[in-house]
């Protein structure tokens, strides 16, 4: 069955809970360990949407699209390189936003970023060198990421750490859906409106179950983590004032608005 987890905000309250059609069921507890039904119906248009979760790791899926690879290429006017093996990196839960939340452009930046709609996986019980095919067995459900880059520093931060992990750099949401198959979703990006990406996870280089395998390797993987996982092509550059948009079957979408540093 299919359900849809969101994270939310209602004046002093935070909690998690149900998606039903446009009303929100609250939850006492936690998705990840137990929970029940409190009783508070809200509508969904009367609370803040919040990053369904907070990771304790944070993991994007490195160069996983081919389309990708080859516009990156292009854009630093160099040949691709595609990769061998998976080759994660990680992300800082200080970036993560909500849905409907700005993506702020650093002042010293060169003042433009780039958006990389992707599909996030969220991990629901401890994992530890599994194998590809039960995987898919620690997976909680899936959100919506949209990986903000800033390229121009990415050509010198050494660990990426201002280029992709800057605050609000990292939206996440609008809610976690579970039940889904991961391996033939569609994912559109739209920039103020415009379709500038339309691509399938079955084009992923390595699928989902292979990355929880190669991670589970050598680190113990826990509930509520995250693993991001690529993008296909590059889109254009976002400046203040643009809204990105990034949409995925059977999840919904991810609004986003892009503001100058004030």
């Amino acid at each position: 069955m299919s359900e849809k987890w969101c994270r939310f905000r209602l004046g002093s309250t935070t909690a998690y809970g149900l998606v039903e059609d446009d009303e929100v069921a609250e939850v006492s507890g936690s998705p990840f360990d137990s929970y029940t039904l409190t009783g508070p119906r809200h509508p969904l248009d009367s609370i803040k949407l919040l990053p369904p979760v907070v990771p304790s790791n944070f993991w994007a899926a490195g160069p996983n699209h081919r389309g990708h690879i080859e516009a990156m290429a292009a854009r630093r006017g160099q040949p691709p390189t595609y990769p061998t093996a998976p080759s994660p990196n990680q992300r800082a839960v200080n970036a993560l936003i909500g849905q409907g939340d700005d993506i702020v452009i650093p002042k010293d930046c060169s003042g433009a970023v780039q958006p990389e709609g992707q599909l996030a996986v969220v991990i629901g019980k401890q994992a530890k060198k599994v194998s590809k095919e039960e995987a898919l067995d620690y997976v909680f459900g899936y959100t919506i990421g949209n990986d903000i880059s800033q390229r121009v520093w990415q050509q010198t931060d050494r660990t990426l750490w201002r280029c992709k992990n800057a605050d609000t750099f990292k939206p996440l949401g609008p809610w976690i859906a579970t039940g889904l198959d991961p391996t033939d979703l569609r994912i559109i990006v739209r920039h103020n409106g415009e379709v500038t990406q339309d691509f399938s996870t079955s084009e992923q280089i390595w699928d989902v179950a292979t990355w929880i395998q190669e991670l589970t390797k050598y680190m113990t993987l826990s509930p509520g983590d995250v693993i991001w996982m690529g993008t296909q092509g590059a889109d254009g550059d976002m400046v203040a004032g643009d809204v990105i948009e990034v949409e995925i079957s059977g999840i919904g979408v991810l609004r986003n608005q892009v503001v100058g540093e004030g």
